[in-house]
């Protein structure tokens, strides 16, 4: 799988099982972005150390630059993780990878993609916005969803306010 957008020459592939444990230190990197913005994470593994399945996680660049960890939740694919180096940032890696989890969404036979995110942060909700996501309303959200926004506020993530957004493809 290879996704070049004009604006990176940035390849984006399935991750090599021996890719993962290094992957961590990417999500560590791109989450001290938001002490910015005033968001500390809560201390604790990375969502990308918990995956253990190549097939659920997307890379860009070799070695890797960023990452996109995906799962399913209510019967669609769901975005666990986007992260990408902040040292890469705003080259185009981050479009590169939201669109081939898209494309491999649609190509698999899945008709939306989920994600939650930070409503406020610039390079968040309203990026994803801008990537043809809209925030979905919680009456929509099905049970797994309504399980995954608890569990996100049991974690201690919900330390700004958050939305649930679903991109029809």
């Amino acid at each position: 799988m290879t996704s070049t957008p004009s604006s990176t020459s940035t390849e984006v592939r399935w991750a090599r099982p021996e890719e993962l444990a290094g992957l961590a230190a990417v999500e560590l990197a791109a989450d001290g972005v938001f002490v910015q913005v005033g968001i500390t994470f809560p201390p604790g593994t990375t969502m990308v150390e918990e995956a253990d399945d190549p097939s659920r996680v997307l890379v860009a660049g070799d070695p890797p630059i960023g990452f996109a960890l995906f799962g399913w939740i209510d019967g669609q694919v769901h975005l666990d993780q986007l992260a990408v180096h902040p040292d890469h940032g705003r080259k185009g890696a981050g479009g590169s990878l939201l669109e081939a989890v898209c494309e491999h969404a649609a190509s698999t036979g899945f008709a939306a993609v989920t994600l939650t995110t930070y409503r406020d942060v610039s390079w968040n909700a309203p990026w994803y916005a801008r990537r043809g996501f809209s925030v979905l309303d919680p009456a929509e959200w099905g049970p797994e969803m309504v399980e995954l926004v608890r569990h996100e506020r049991e974690l201690g993530i919900e330390i700004a306010p958050r939305v649930v957004m679903r991109r029809v493809l």
